[in-house]
């Protein structure tokens, strides 16, 4: 049976009013059943019901932090699992989504990498995420504006699905997000850098996860830094900034006395000299089993002013979360099988 959210809001059935019908008790209502659709002659909600699965997942498990942020934990239809995080702010409501179950990318201070790979998200399991974290939270689908494809997987390597999931929620008659508040991160897979250049009609944000300045240390915590070199993933930012003249953001995992010596901190500022860029220096989240700890206060502060000094634009994100386990693939992680389909 195919999953409706596979869809691109271009291609759902039906036609003319029933179809945008269709599309708002989808994305403006969040309807979970056919049957709730209850503006639908029941003969069409009875063929829909026949020809299509609505929800992509069977169970749906949520932790809840002090600092307001919610851990979701999805087990698809085939038994697998997978994650998301809503991030409410004052200003803005966020979602980071996934885009795999596991992630075979494996950097070695990531719980998701821990995980190994399960398999790729389809389009409609990605979409999906969004409007089950919308229900969760009791708000309506289209209040989510802000969107980070951040969460377990390598959005790159699953390029083709993420790229309609992206287009589908950027759709005015889906969610209608904007695509200034839409980011793809990737550990570092230049010719999908390349890729997202050159599509025109996105316009999404693009974050790369570098954590190393230096390839002897990415090649110690990423091994996909063996296939990407920090000098082509830097020449295909540097061409993405190019064509499409969008700011890159650079994300930069604190790891004690691993990546966070002041020459590293140099060594950075030069590496991004004449490139529009932030840099978001993130704190560990440690996690059970990880042989990695977060520097500390001091030195963070100390990296931080030096790319200050050099000019660089710089912050450092705390982790939200943290009491939820909400570093990708924590939660999945304590599920035995969860990313081979053996699941409960």
């Amino acid at each position: 049976m195919e999953l409706l959210l596979d869809l691109h809001p271009d291609a759902y059935p039906l036609e003319g009013f029933r179809r945008r019908q269709l599309l708002d008790w989808v994305y403006g209502q969040g309807a979970g059943t056919f049957d709730a659709m209850t503006n639908l002659p029941a003969a069409t909600r009875q063929e829909l019901e026949h020809t299509y699965l609505l929800n992509p997942f069977r169970l749906i498990e949520t932790v809840r932090s002090a600092d307001g942020s919610v851990k979701y934990l999805f087990t698809l239809q085939d038994g697998r699992q997978m994650e998301a995080v809503y991030m409410p702010y004052l200003d803005r409501k966020t979602i980071c989504v996934s885009t795999m179950v596991g992630c075979p990318a494996r950097c070695a201070f990531c719980a998701t990498g821990a995980m190994g790979f399960g398999r790729n998200l389809t389009p409609g399991e990605i979409v999906g995420q969004v409007l089950a974290v919308a229900g969760g939270e009791d708000i309506a689908p289209r209040e989510i504006r802000n969107l980070v494809f951040m969460g377990m997987g390598e959005a790159m390597l699953n390029y083709d699905n993420t790229m309609l999931a992206a287009r589908i929620l950027l759709h005015p008659d889906a969610l209608g997000m904007s695509k200034r508040r839409v980011t793809l991160s990737t550990v570092g897979i230049a010719k999908g850098i390349r890729r997202l250049a050159a599509e025109d009609d996105l316009g999404i944000k693009l974050a790369i996860s570098l954590h190393a300045p230096d390839e002897e240390t990415r090649k110690r915590i990423i091994p996909t830094g063996q296939v990407n070199s920090i000098e082509e993933i830097m020449s295909a930012a540097r061409e993405y900034q190019d064509v499409t003249g969008r700011r890159i953001t650079m994300e930069y995992t604190m790891l004690r006395g691993i990546n966070d010596h002041l020459w590293q901190a140099e060594l950075l500022a030069e590496l991004l000299r004449g490139l529009v860029s932030h840099v978001n220096l993130i704190p560990m989240n440690p996690w059970p089993g990880s042989d990695f700890e977060s520097s500390t206060e001091e030195q963070i502060q100390a990296f931080y002013d030096l790319l200050e000094a050099r000019g660089v634009d710089v912050s450092v994100r705390r982790s939200r979360g943290r009491d939820a386990g909400a570093a990708c693939g924590q939660l999945a992680l304590k599920r035995p099988n969860a990313h081979s389909g053996g699941a409960a």
